[in-house]
């Protein structure tokens, strides 16, 4: 793993945070609630109002990789 990079994005993350600091309790109380199976919309709507939406729908390697961002928090 490139340490350069992985300093970067926790830089990146940590000034994210700030600015939306509702987002990280969200994705918190969220977290219990995923497991395989569970449809995560998503949402867009740009200053002009345009409107962009999709979803998906976890599988067994999404719960994976979720599980190794998790680690990495920790």
């Amino acid at each position: 793993m490139n340490i350069q990079a992985m300093m970067q994005m926790k830089k990146a993350w940590d000034t994210f945070k700030a600015s939306h600091p509702k987002f990280p309790a969200f994705m918190k109380a969220a977290q219990g609630t995923l497991r395989e199976g569970t449809i995560i919309e998503f949402k867009i709507t740009t200053p002009e109002g345009k409107t962009i939406e999709s979803n998906l729908k976890l599988n067994a390697s999404d719960m994976e990789l979720m599980d190794t961002i998790r680690q990495m928090q920790q």
